[in-house]
């Protein structure tokens, strides 16, 4: 999914995937997080990681 539907699911500042991957890529697990053009693209395990939410305990 795009960073800014992950970020609207957990409730997240629009900038958050890309400040997260700025300052701790480390958090978020090999393959999870791509970007393609200006597009920033991540997966629901790499949110999970990133949060410590997971996707079934959001609203």
């Amino acid at each position: 999914m795009s960073s800014k539907e992950a970020t609207k699911l957990w409730g997240k500042a629009d900038d958050y995937v890309r400040q997260m991957l700025k300052k701790y890529p480390q958090k978020f697990p090999e393959g999870s997080v791509c970007k393609f053009g200006r597009q920033l693209v991540v997966t629901t395990e790499g949110m999970e990681a990133v949060t410590g939410v997971k996707n079934d305990e959001l609203k």
